[in-house]
């Protein structure tokens, strides 16, 4: 990847070299092209993204001709006389412009107001078609869904816009902008400002402006709400942006328009190269899971380790590969088997000797039978000495549902387990909370070391979630929404974690999920006790989990090492931003 600004035109060799510098950067980093933009408008609203041209008519000229302009619609009272606005206060000033440019007040330069208000009740005049917030988007507008609502003749000024017409979001994500360059006119809704500058502003600049402000977050201080935030015609006219001469304003906007096609092609070819790594990817993993071809994998495994630098720099492909581990690993095809290994239905022999001995001495209860696992129901075939069974066959207890008590605010003896403490796979203790509540020291809804607990309600990407309770008997319960299960003495727990992690699993618990849209998916414990089981001998099992542990170690540093990678270079960027915060002389 070699991008540089060749045949790009920039201010002086300092900026050229700055962003030339930043561009295989920007490249390499998730987030850095979006980073390489704020640069870019940063440097123009800074005026060191192109030459100053001293032959340039200063921006104060050009302020004596909008007062001129502003006097003139006043007295044709084609306007009414805009509220003075304040000096703008020395603090508000965040950098020395260049010689030339003035900071001027948003409302000093345009008249600006809200739309028409939709009210079929009270609307009257000639239907037409208006746009909303919906329809504006950043330097753009979606126009397929044009909607219509009456308009009379004597709002039509107000309420239309014109080309080169400013349109800014007042509702939604308020200060979002375009400019209306079409030829047509158009009716907008009161949550939208039109702005129509008095004289020669180049309406791009100011979008561009705008643009930037939201790049750097610098727009949140003129809105208000959270999540739908507004920004008053008030909070508009506030705004104190950097004037330059017209000439360099249009200068600037054809220079930053140059630029930012460069970051699209960026974007395009950072796209397309993540594109065929997760395809390339892909098609090994689908290799690696092959049941059919037994050369496939093989050649898939030589394919993953010879391109490992070049396919685990993104965590999408570690994602992938932790998924097919989990697969590889409840196929037979991640350890080799021992024909010496004493085959599943043996250990199922020991697993129903300890259920019996259990129901004898009255610590649990005779189980219901499931009827046994169909060929329809088997997903592939098993290594010699493996059985299909299900998961209720390899349990002593559960599952069971949890309890749910108020919690209360002050420290007790009792903590009650959220969803959160599960929903990753891995028991976290820090998602818990305190109940007053006594839970006397029998209870079953204790957990005690080894317990797996499934999610039994969530969002579907997280319905029937297990994870495996490590940790002292009786300090924690678990809630309604999870359900406990304990499997035989004689089972490897961590392998039976294992398989109901793996996607198969996954796939057959959210298959079963209930719930509409307005509800959220359930499974029952039927499903749960129904779950499909591959089971291999003792020894095998517990050869893959540790082999299971050793590679998710590895996904574990690829990732951290992803992170490094990505922090580095957001930390590069983010020093360059930081320059431009400093003295101009300091860049």
């Amino acid at each position: 990847m070699n991008q540089n600004l060749n045949g790009v035109d920039v201010m002086d060799k300092t900026t050229a070299t700055l962003l030339d510098k930043h561009f295989e950067t920007a490249f390499a980093s998730p987030n850095g092209i979006k980073k390489l933009r704020e640069l870019i408008l940063t440097l123009a609203m800074r005026g060191e993204l192109v030459e100053q041209d001293p032959s340039d008519p200063p921006a104060s000229e050009l302020l004596k001709e909008i007062e001129a302009e502003k006097q003139r619609l006043i007295r044709e009272k084609k306007i009414r006389k805009p509220k003075k606005l304040p000096p703008i206060k020395p603090e508000e000033v965040p950098y020395e412009l260049p010689y030339g440019w003035e900071w001027v007040r948003f409302g000093d330069i345009a008249q600006h107001n809200s739309g028409k208000t939709l009210d079929k009740s009270r609307n009257t005049g000639e239907p037409r078609d208006y746009i909303t917030t919906s329809n504006l988007y950043w330097g753009k507008f979606e126009l397929d869904n044009v909607r219509q609502m009456l308009i009379r003749d004597d709002e039509l000024e107000k309420c239309t816009a014109k080309k080169n017409d400013l349109l800014i979001c007042e509702g939604g994500e308020a200060g979002r902008a375009a400019v209306w360059d079409f030829d047509s006119d158009i009716c907008f809704q009161n949550h939208v400002h039109r702005a129509r500058f008095y004289k020669d502003i180049d309406p791009y600049f100011a979008y561009r402006f705008f643009e930037k402000l939201n790049a750097t977050g610098e727009i949140n201080q003129y809105r208000k709400g959270v999540g739908i935030s507004n920004m008053s015609g008030k909070a508009l006219a506030s705004i104190v942006l950097p004037l330059p001469p017209l000439p360099e304003q249009h200068r600037i906007v054809a220079k930053i328009d140059q630029l930012m096609v460069l970051c699209d092609e960026l974007e395009k070819l950072r796209a397309e190269r993540e594109r065929l790594r997760l395809e390339a990817h892909t098609a090994a993993v689908r290799q690696l899971l092959d049941t059919e071809h037994s050369e496939k994998p093989d050649k898939a495994w030589r394919f993953l380790k010879e391109n490992f630098a070049e396919l685990y720099t993104v965590k999408e492909n570690v994602a992938e590969l932790r998924k097919s581990i989990l697969q590889l690993s409840v196929m037979g095809k991640l350890v080799p088997q021992d024909p010496s290994d004493p085959p599943a239905s043996k250990l199922l022999k020991e697993i129903e000797a300890e259920k019996q001995r259990l129901i004898k001495e009255k610590k649990i209860r005779k189980p219901k039978k499931l009827p046994p696992i169909k060929p329809e129901e088997v997903p592939y075939e098993l290594p010699e000495g493996w059985e299909w069974k299900r998961l209720i066959d390899l349990l002593v207890y559960g599952p069971t549902n949890g309890f749910s008590p108020k919690v209360v605010a002050h420290e007790t003896s009792v903590r009650s387990l959220t969803l959160s403490a599960t929903t990753s796979g891995v028991f976290k203790e820090e998602y818990s909370k305190f109940i007053d509540v006594d839970i006397p020291a029998d209870s079953e809804l204790w957990l005690r070391d080894g317990d797996i607990l499934v999610q039994r309600g969530n969002t579907l990407e997280y319905v029937g979630v297990s994870a495996v309770y490590r940790g002292e008997a009786n300090k924690f319960i678990y809630p309604i929404l999870m359900m406990k299960l304990r499997v035989s003495s004689e089972i490897d727990v961590d392998y039976i974690h294992l398989a109901m992690s793996s996607e198969q699993s996954r796939h057959f618990l959210r298959a079963r999920a209930s719930g509409t849209s307005g509800t959220m998916p359930k499974i029952n414990q039927k499903t749960v006790k129904s779950l499909p089981i591959p089971l291999p001998p003792l020894p095998e099992q517990h050869r893959i989990v540790a082999k299971v542990d050793q590679i998710m170690a590895l996904c574990d540093e690829l990732e951290q090492q992803i992170d490094a990678a990505t922090n580095t270079q957001t930390e590069l960027l983010d020093s360059v931003m930081a320059r431009l915060s400093a003295d101009t002389a300091q860049v």
